[in-house]
C-alpha cells in the first residue's frame, strides 16, 4: 500500500510499531512524510507540542496577554484570589464617614468620599501600574511594626491645591507631567495627616494602631516596603472636591495585617475567635471609666396631690429621720449602700456602713 493510500489507523498502528522498534534499538527506516511525522510523535505514541503550542499553554503567547489564559492565569488567579477579611470593609466604612466630615473641615467646603474598590494585587504588579507623577507616601504603622503605602493621583493633588487656594471658579487646568512644588508638597502633607489620623481612628476598636507619615517619594523604585511578589490588599478611595476628582490608593500588604488577622476575620465587632478577648477587655476599661449619679436619700415620704397643691413658701416639711438616722445610696433608683452622715473638711459626706452584698444578705435572713 502506497504512503497517499494509507489510512489514519494504518498510520498510527505503523507509529506504534515503530515505537515499539525504538524501545529494543532498532531504528526507524521508513523516509518521506512519515519521518516527519515520527519524529513529532514520543516513544509512548503521543504528539509532542511546538514551542508555540508550549507557550499557549502556560498563558506566556503575546496574543492577547492582558487576558490572562492558560497555567500562568490559574496560577495568578490561586495567589491573588486571597482570604477576604470582613472587618477590613467594616473598618474602611467608617474610615469613609470620618474623612468626609474632616476634609470638609479642612477645605472648607463639601467633599465626598467613597470607598470605591477593595481588591487584593501583587505588590510589584501595583507598582508597575501607578501613573506618573504620582505622590507616594510611605507610612509606618506603629503597632504593627511595618508599612504600609498611600498613593496620590496627580489629578486630586492638584485639584485639592487649586480648591485650596481659591480656584473653585477657574476651570481644571490639564495635568502636565512634571515634579511637584513645594506648595503642593506641604499642603499634600497636611492633607496626609488628616488622612493617616482618620485611619487610626478607625482601625482603633479593632486594633491600637497608628499611621505615621514617614516620607514621600515620587520614583515607584524607592517606595518598596515589601517583597516583590506579596500579595496585598489595594484599596480605592475616590474624592470629589467642587466637581474635580481624584483617587487616594491604599495598599496594604497581608504580611503588615498578620498580627490583626484573627480580629480582620470576625464577621462583625467584638466575634470572639478562641482566646482572642480583645473586645471584652475594651468593655471592662470603659466601664470602669463610666460616670454615674448616686442620690444620697435621708427620708422619703408621700404626700397627696390635694396636699402639695395647697403648699406656700414658708411651709414646713416634717421628716421622720435624725441625725443618726441611716442614709440610702441609690443608683438608677435602687439602693446600694447605706451609711451615716457626717462631714469632711468643710462638705457633707456620707459614711458608708454597707454594701449591696450586706443588704442582700439582711433581706435573706
Amino acid at each position: 500500500m502506497s504512503d497517499a493510500a494509507k489510512s489514519e489507523e494504518d498510520m498510527i498502528a505503523e507509529w506504534q510499531s515503530l515505537a515499539g522498534d525504538d524501545a529494543e534499538g532498532a531504528p526507524p527506516a521508513d523516509g518521506g512524510g512519515e519521518d516527519d511525522m515520527a519524529a513529532a510523535m514520543g516513544q509512548t505514541g503521543q504528539r509532542v507540542l511546538d514551542q508555540n503550542e508550549i507557550d499557549s499553554l502556560l498563558g506566556n503567547d503575546e496574543v492577547d496577554e492582558s487576558a490572562g489564559r492558560g497555567v500562568r492565569a490559574l496560577l495568578d488567579q490561586s495567589v491573588v484570589n486571597y482570604e477576604k477579611l470582613p472587618m477590613l470593609e467594616v473598618i474602611f466604612d467608617k474610615f469613609e464617614r470620618i474623612l468626609s466630615t474632616s476634609l470638609r473641615q479642612f477645605t472648607a467646603d463639601n467633599v465626598d468620599v467613597a470607598v470605591q474598590n477593595m481588591t487584593s494585587v501583587r505588590f510589584q504588579d501595583y507598582l508597575q501600574s501607578v501613573p506618573l507623577p504620582a505622590g507616594l507616601v510611605v507610612v509606618n504603622v506603629i503597632g504593627l511594626d511595618d508599612y504600609v503605602l498611600m498613593v496620590y493621583e496627580s489629578q486630586l493633588i492638584y485639584a485639592v491645591v487649586d480648591v485650596l487656594l481659591g480656584g473653585r471658579k477657574a476651570r481644571p487646568v490639564p495635568i502636565v507631567g512634571r515634579q511637584f512644588t513645594t506648595i503642593e508638597r506641604r499642603i499634600l502633607d497636611n492633607l496626609t495627616e488628616i488622612v493617616l489620623r482618620d485611619l487610626g481612628e478607625a482601625f482603633g476598636p479593632v486594633a491600637p494602631v497608628q499611621f505615621k507619615y514617614e516620607r514621600m517619594e515620587v520614583n515607584p523604585r524607592f517606595a518598596m516596603i515589601t517583597q516583590d511578589t506579596n500579595v496585598a490588599i489595594l484599596v480605592t478611595i475616590r474624592l470629589n472636591l467642587e466637581g474635580r476628582e481624584g483617587k487616594i490608593y491604599l495598599c496594604l500588604p497581608y504580611a503588615t495585617l498578620e498580627p490583626i488577622r484573627e480580629q480582620l476575620l470576625q464577621q462583625f465587632m467584638g466575634e470572639k475567635f478562641g482566646q482572642d478577648n480583645i473586645w471584652e477587655n475594651h468593655l471592662s476599661q470603659e466601664l470602669y471609666h463610666t460616670s454615674v449619679s448616686l442620690q444620697a436619700v435621708l427620708e422619703e415620704k408621700t404626700y397627696k396631690l390635694t396636699d402639695l397643691l395647697k403648699w406656700k413658701v414658708g411651709d414646713t416639711i416634717e421628716l421622720d429621720a435624725r441625725g443618726d438616722s441611716p442614709i440610702r445610696l441609690d443608683l438608677g433608683g435602687v439602693t446600694k449602700l447605706v451609711g451615716h452622715m457626717g462631714r469632711a473638711l468643710d462638705y457633707k459626706a456620707v459614711k458608708v456602713t454597707h454594701n449591696i452584698t450586706d443588704l442582700n444578705n439582711l433581706k435573706d435572713a
